[in-house]
């Protein structure tokens, strides 16, 4: 099989974090989406040693004021001819503010070049009903969904966003629909959806809105994968982009205003579902092979207690060795990013 390289040249503004040690935040956006063939700017909201989830981290967050100041380098240099932004992590409502005027200015800019600039804004805020953000972050976002392209919330954000609380197909209607009608958002993806009478199934749903506003919902169920990762909305954000800019163009709907199809075309075969059982393709494979990795590295650590298990904080050391073991392995499994196998096929919903 040839390498897929076939996503357009394609120059993309990362707005996120960034990480010393590990793939989350930036360190993963630019490496997928470079690897597909995209030249990326990052702009990067905090600069940490490693990612939270080893429970301790040296670093700095960017103010928002550093953040428009970093903007503005770029504009006077005349470096700001990007075909799209991917904004993800910001620190405080006031950073996400920051993200928005960069967001507005580059929609401007654009001007009546439809199709020229796309907005996919990755709303982070938290997970599994725990915030990881102030609480005024959440209306700070809700005001920038009228100017975003695609947003790619998990299901707890895309409750927070909503307002309706999702425990069926129904209710995910209900919220697509709505966040579709009241904020005219073309594109949205649901990146993560459990069911409880579901458990070892994760399903993604996505919609592109018609003109009269109403959804176009495809499903795709996936087998859930045994592990915790960091990183996968990163990595999960940056390949769709990737992969929806080449589905894009191939269905010629790159100089449309927000690469939405026409009205007949129907769920299953949008660009943007496409796009998704790419995604999903590359990333499942490579997840499991970084499970594997990390049940072989957990397998290895077992055997007579070293010095180290010895002290004190040895649940500390192992929770800290347990993660490092589940960092996605990213760099040797390049060709699952270009070269995806696709087995799990969109759906239509229909509630």
């Amino acid at each position: 099989m040839s390498t897929d390289l076939s996503v357009p040249e394609t120059r993309v503004l990362a707005i996120a974090s960034h990480v010393v040690y590990g793939y989350v935040g930036n360190t993963m956006v630019a490496l997928v989406m470079q690897s597909l063939g995209c030249e990326v700017a990052a702009l990067n909201t905090v600069h940490y040693s490693n990612h939270t989830g080893y429970n301790q981290f040296k670093g700095t967050k960017t103010s928002a004021e550093e953040i428009r100041g970093l903007y503005e380098g770029l504009k006077q240099s005349y470096l700001t001819d990007f075909d799209v932004m991917l904004s993800g992590y910001a620190p405080s409502a006031d950073a996400v503010e920051a993200v928005g005027s960069i967001g507005r200015d580059l929609n401007l800019k654009a001007g009546t070049k439809s199709g020229s600039f796309f907005w996919a804004l990755d709303p982070v805020m938290g997970d599994n009903g725990q915030l990881y953000i102030n609480e005024d972050v959440i209306p700070a976002y809700k005001n920038l969904l009228h100017d975003a392209d695609l947003i790619l919330p998990n299901q707890f954000e895309v409750e927070l966003l909503s307002d309706v609380k999702i425990t069926s197909l129904t209710t995910i209607f209900e919220a697509v629909t709505k966040l579709h009608k009241q904020y005219q958002l073309p594109h949205i993806v649901i990146t993560s959806i459990h069911f409880a009478e579901s458990p070892t199934t994760l399903s993604v749903v996505g919609s592109t809105r018609r003109s009269d506003g109403t959804s176009r919902l495809f499903k795709i169920d996936i087998p859930s994968i045994d592990c915790y990762f960091s990183g996968t909305g990163d990595m999960f954000a940056a390949l769709t982009v990737a992969r929806l800019r080449q589905a894009v163009s191939r269905a010629n709907l790159n100089r449309i205003r927000s690469w939405i199809s026409p009205d007949n075309v129907e769920a299953v075969d949008l660009p943007l579902a496409t796009a998704v059982e790419k995604v999903l393709a590359s990333m499942h494979a490579i997840l499991q092979k970084t499970k594997t990795a990390r049940d072989e590295a957990l397998e290895g650590m077992r055997g007579p207690l070293g010095t180290l298990e010895k002290e004190r904080d040895s649940e500390k050391r192992m929770h800290l060795r347990k993660t490092k073991a589940a960092e996605v392995r990213l760099v040797r499994n390049l060709s699952d990013l270009r070269e995806p196998d696709v087995i799990y096929r969109a759906e239509a919903l229909n509630v």
